[in-house]
This record gives structure tokens, C-alpha cells and sequence, in this order.
């Protein structure tokens, strides 16, 4: 096979992606190179265990996977709105609205909450790392190849074009063939073995590793909401790896699992994608309330009300996350009994979302709220969401999703819930949390205009979708003949570009912010921080606490501020262990990208390859013997006192 074989041939937008690839990466190399950096990335970077590094690397990575779905999105407004250029053909669009989905849902949004929780979680516990650090570095290393594996099928073999549910039979290998459908399969098996590691490692760390003292209702909403999520991970993630893997075998190795031959079951797949893809929804959701319940709480200036209340209400909605899945293919035939069951359990979620959404308000009534760039995010949010569920709550009864099934008005439904609820929240954790990460505030100014572009842009964007979807505007469309949709669709694409000139200016604030902001000298950076990651100092060392506080309530640095308590206490301090670095995961995870590029083309002896290379990687890794370090008590003492002004 030569290798204009398997490139991607024929589009000029592609090839200008491979152009930007080459020359990004060349430039990569050159930076590297000419300031001697690469052993700095090896030893920092590549081979960290730290929790809070790797939670950094996660946000960037979704950063740049939000640019990459973005400008798919915005690609597909363009045909949408001028269908007249030929902007698209109906492959390469059937491509993008498949990856702009995965990308959006797999790459972006799961890593982007991940990072926050790799960095926040242990500091809002009083944990010094994960439970286990080397199993963090692999999970962050087999999502980053799988995102990789997945995003280079655009420029080799070509995209997957059976949409991010990829139902079969349209994803079988008789009405797929090639490459692209099989980068869907393995580019998520292998991102998802890492999100998997990642629910099991937090879950452990959050039960196991608490402060003296923190009881369960003790612990900060957003360590809540991570538990409850990984709870939903661990039982959810599994089907999503043996449904993957069925495919796979239908497809690589000629089985018949999900065929429309061989007594095949094609709703099959609907069935797991969606027992699995519905509890995802809440994986992705669920984070997200517990940032705004933090940052709420923060610029409110007062205790978060109902905490028991938005606790119990998590679980619930945890719980019911996996009895909702058939309300995705209520047009499918399963019959009107099934349908209304399943379309009551859909509109009872509704309860506990509620509860939540007047806890919020409940902590903003009469309390002294003051305007940040995060509270903007998460004020937005309330009203901005509550459209989201409440057509979701229309989607739920079955008889009118029979009329609302497949048009605009589902599009406009997920993206105000994932929108709105998600990426509000990513943008409002990281803001929130950023001073904590880097050493100091991104820059206010800059960050409201980011927020009223973003804001603005969206509403524009999505609303007029509902009205195209109940005008009878069926979504995966690529070119419209109906002249009263038109109008519409240019107002939606407008809205679009808004949101990517608020995310341009967002990033744009990440650089000036790093050269010009003031930095910080104040492990409480916003002033009234209330849980204990806002007791250490800015930045945070690596062994993030000096000496662990004893924790008997909700909310313990407000006391430990009014008390003038701190995190050192030298009469206190003792050697502390750390676990080593170490270049393990990264090389274990190469040799099975490696092993799952080959299966993506269906070339065995590099599959074998990689496949073994990684078994022999998990050998040695079972006779490594080294147990970590310890922090002696004069350079805890020496680091503390410098970070202290002391």
C-alpha cells in the first residue's frame, strides 16, 4: 500500500489542514529545539504524576479539542446558511456532524471537567495526590492517544460519517467500509479505558483520603458532584467498552453482532450507545452544578442553601440517569407501554434538576452578590438552562417526540443543556480556579467581553433553532431547498461566529493575563474563598499541604480564616511522601495507540505489536519496586516560608 493510500486526497479545506499541521508541529520542534526545552517537557511534563499537572494538560487539551469541534460547527452553519456556494458536499458534511458530536462530548467536554477535578478535588480534601498517581498518568495519557487517534482519521483514512451515535447498520462494515468508522471505535476504547481508570482512582481518593475529620456531608459540592460522577462512570463506561468492542469485531473480524444478516440485533447498539450515553449526559452535567455551587456560594458571600438538599438530589439523578435511555428512540417501535414508562422516568429527573435550580436562587436572595467574570458564567446559566430542560421535558412525552424526533428542535434542546450547563461551567471553573493553577487572575476586562460575545452568540445561535425544528427542519441535512428556513439558519450562523469571536477573546485572555496580570501572593485569591484548596498558597506546592487541617464542618476555611489558621504549622510537620515520576504510562499508552492504529486499517502485526509492547509495558510495571520519596521537614519548612513571605 502506498501512502497516498491512506491520506485523505481531494478537499481543499483538508489540505489546508495538513499545511497548518506540518507547520504547527515543525514550529513545535523548532521552539523545543532552540531553547534546549525537551528534556524540561520529559522531566516536568511527559512523565509527572502530579495531579495538578496532569489536570492542566487535560484543560489544554480540551481547549485546543473545543477549537477543532468549533470550527466544525461552524463549517456546518455556513452550509447551512449558504447552501447555494457548494460549501460542503454531503460526505465531508456527514463527517464534520460526526465529529463536531464526538469531538464536543468525548474530547472536550469529559476532559475539560475531568482537569478540574484532577486539580481541585484532592486540594478541597485535604489529599496530597490521587490514591493512585501512576494510574492517574496512564488514564491522562490513553485519553490523550485516544484523542489523537481520533482526530488524525480527517487527514489519514478519512473521518467516521455514520454520526457521534453511530447506529448500525449504517455503521457496519457493509454500508461503512474503510477506515473512518473504525477510528470512532478504537479513538473512544482507548479514551475511555482512561475515563474509567479516572472514575475508580477519584472515587478511591474521595472515600479513602478526606481530611481528619471530614465526614461525607463535610465535603465541598463540587467533590460531591465528582463522586456521584464517578459512581455513574464505573457502571456506565463498561457498556459503552463492550458495546465498542462488539463493533469492532463486526467489523474488523466478520462477526455478526449487530448485522441486519446472521440474526444480527442493528437496535442492539441503540440500546448499549444509549445505557451508556444518558448517564454520559449527567457525567458531563453533573460537575458543572457543582461548580456553579461553589462559585454561587463564593460571590453570594454565604453558605450554599439546601446542602443536604442538593446532595440527595445528585444521588437521585444519578440514579435515574440509567432509567431513561429509551426516550432516545421513542419513534423506534418499542410500543406504547415501554414509551410511557420511560417517559415518566424522563420527566421525573425533572424534580431533583428543580430542587437544584431553587437552591441556587435561594443562596442569591438577599445576599450581597458581587459581578466576577464566574459568576457571570453562572448566573447565565439559570435561566439559560432552565430552557434547556424545559423542552427537554417536551421531548420527554412520547407523543409529542414523535413530532419533535430528528428536527432542529432536539438540536437546540441538547446544545442549551450542554451549552449552557457544561461549557458555562468549564468556562466559570476555570476562571474561578485559574489564580490557583497559574499564580494569578485572568484579566476581568477581557473576561466579560469573552462571557457577552460567548453569551450573546449563543442565545443567537441556538433559539432560532427551535422555531426551524418546529418549522419541520430535520437536522443532518447538508443543503436546504426551503426558502422560509433560510432566514433563520443565516440569523443561527451569525450567532455562531459570536460564539467563536467570545472563545477567540477568551483565549486571547490567557495570554495577556500571563504577561501583564498582577501575581498572586494570597492563597485566597477572590478574598471570601470558603473550602480548603483556597488555604494554600499561591502557587500551590507540590505536596499541596503542609500540614493537613482537622476538618468538623461544611465550609472550614471561613472558619479557619476568621481564626487566622493556616496550612503550616511547624510544630506539626513531618517528612512527607510523594510518589515518583515516572515515563511508564506515557510509553505503555504509545505502544497501544500503536496497537489500536493498526487495527483501525486492519493491519495485524502492527496490531500484535502494539498490543504486546503495552502487555510487556504492564509486566514491568508489576516489578517496579519504587515506593516514592520523602519531603524532608527543613524544605517543607524553607518552601513554605518563602511562599509565606516569612
Amino acid at each position: 500500500m502506498h501512502i497516498t493510500d491512506i491520506l485523505v486526497t481531494g478537499e481543499p479545506l483538508i489540505y489546508g489542514a495538513m499545511v497548518s499541521i506540518a507547520l504547527v508541529s515543525i514550529a513545535i520542534v523548532f521552539v523545543l529545539t532552540y531553547f534546549k526545552k525537551w528534556g524540561w517537557l520529559w522531566r516536568e511534563w511527559l512523565t509527572t504524576v502530579d495531579h495538578k499537572k496532569i489536570g492542566i494538560m487535560y484543560i489544554l487539551a480540551a481547549l485546543l479539542m473545543l477549537f477543532r469541534g468549533g470550527v466544525d460547527a461552524l463549517m456546518m452553519r455556513i452550509q447551512l446558511a449558504f447552501p447555494g456556494l457548494g460549501f460542503l458536499d454531503s460526505q465531508h458534511y456527514n463527517e464534520i456532524f460526526t465529529t463536531h458530536g464526538t469531538i464536543m462530548i468525548i474530547f472536550m467536554a469529559m476532559p475539560f471537567l475531568i482537569g478540574l477535578m484532577n486539580i481541585i478535588v484532592p486540594l478541597q480534601i485535604g489529599a496530597r495526590d490521587f490514591a493512585f498517581p501512576y494510574l492517574n498518568a496512564v488514564s491522562f495519557w490513553s485519553f490523550a492517544f485516544g484523542a489523537i487517534l481520533f482526530n488524525i482519521s480527517f487527514v489519514i483514512g478519512g473521518s467516521p460519517d455514520a454520526g457521534w451515535t453511530s447506529y448500525t447498520p449504517l455503521a457496519g462494515a457493509a454500508m461503512s467500509p474503510g477506515p473512518g468508522q473504525n477510528f470512532y471505535l478504537m479513538g473512544l476504547q482507548l479514551s475511555g479505558i482512561g475515563t474509567l481508570g479516572t472514575g475508580i482512582n477519584l472515587m478511591v481518593t474521595i472515600l479513602k483520603m478526606r481530611a481528619p475529620g471530614m465526614k461525607l456531608f463535610h465535603m465541598p459540592i463540587f467533590t460531591w458532584s465528582t463522586l456521584v460522577t464517578c459512581f455513574i462512570i464505573v457502571f456506565a463506561f463498561p457498556i459503552l467498552t463492550v458495546a465498542l468492542a462488539l463493533l469492532t469485531i463486526d467489523r474488523v473480524f466478520g462477526a455478526q453482532f449487530f448485522t441486519l444478516t446472521g440474526e444480527g440485533l442493528p437496535m442492539m447498539w441503540a440500546n448499549l450507545f444509549w445505557m451508556w450515553g444518558h448517564p454520559e449526559v449527567y457525567i458531563v452535567i453533573l460537575p458543572a452544578f457543582g461548580i456553579f455551587s461553589e462559585v454561587i456560594a463564593a460571590f453570594a458571600k454565604k453558605r450554599l442553601f439546601g446542602y443536604n438538599a442538593m446532595v440527595w438530589s445528585m444521588i437521585i439523578i444519578a440514579l435515574l440517569s440509567f432509567l431513561v435511555w429509551v426516550h432516545h428512540f421513542f419513534t423506534m417501535g418499542a410500543g406504547a407501554f415501554v414509551n410511557s414508562v420511560f417517559s415518566v422516568s424522563t420527566m421525573l429527573i425533572a424534580v431533583p434538576t428543580g430542587v437544584k435550580i431553587f437552591n441556587w436562587l435561594a443562596t442569591l436572595y438577599k445576599s450581597k452578590i458581587e459581578i466576577t467574570v464566574p459568576m457571570l458564567w453562572s448566573l447565565s446559566f439559570i435561566p439559560s438552562f432552565v430552557l434547556g430542560g424545559v423542552t427537554g421535558v417536551m421531548l420527554g412525552m412520547a407523543a409529542a417526540d414523535y413530532q419533535f424526533h430528528n428536527s432542529y428542535f432536539l438540536i437546540a434542546h441538547f446544545h442549551y443543556v450542554l451549552i449552557a450547563g457544561t461549557v458555562f461551567g468549564c468556562f466559570a471553573g476555570l476562571t474561578y480556579w485559574y489564580p490557583k493553577m497559574f499564580g494569578h487572575k485572568m484579566n476581568e476586562r477581557l473576561g466579560k467581553w469573552a462571557f457577552w460575545l460567548f453569551f450573546a452568540g449563543f442565545h443567537v445561535c441556538f433559539f432560532p433553532q427551535y422555531f426551524l425544528g418546529l418549522d419541520g427542519m430535520p437536522r443532518r441535512l447538508f443543503i436546504t431547498n426551503v426558502v422560509e428556513w433560510l432566514p433563520l439558519n443565516v440569523i443561527s450562523t451569525v450567532g455562531a461566529f459570536g460564539m467563536g469571536l467570545g472563545f477567540i477573546v477568551f483565549v486571547y485572555n490567557v495570554y495577556y493575563s500571563y504577561r501583564y496580570a498582577e501575581r498572586e501572593t494570597n492563597g485566597d485569591s477572590w478574598g471570601h474563598g470558603r473550602t480548603l484548596e483556597w488555604s494554600t498558597t499561591t502557587p500551590v506546592p507540590f505536596y499541596n499541604f503542609a500540614t493537613v487541617p482537622y476538618v468538623d464542618r461544611i465550609d472550614p476555611y471561613e472558619r479557619m480564616r476568621e481564626e487566622g489558621q493556616t496550612t503550616f504549622d511547624e510544630s506539626k510537620l513531618k517528612p512527607i511522601h510523594m510518589p515518583s515520576y515516572t515515563g511508564q504510562p506515557i510509553i505503555m499508552m504509545t505502544f497501544l495507540f500503536i496497537g489500536s492504529f493498526g487495527l483501525v486499517f486492519e493491519w495485524m502485526p502492527v496490531a500484535i505489536f502494539g498490543l504486546v509492547g503495552g502487555v510487556i509495558m504492564m509486566i514491568i510495571r508489576s516489578f517496579d519496586y519504587d515506593d516514592g520519596y520523602y519531603v524532608s521537614v527543613d524544605e517543607v519548612k524553607s518552601i513554605e516560608r518563602k511562599a509565606r513571605g516569612l
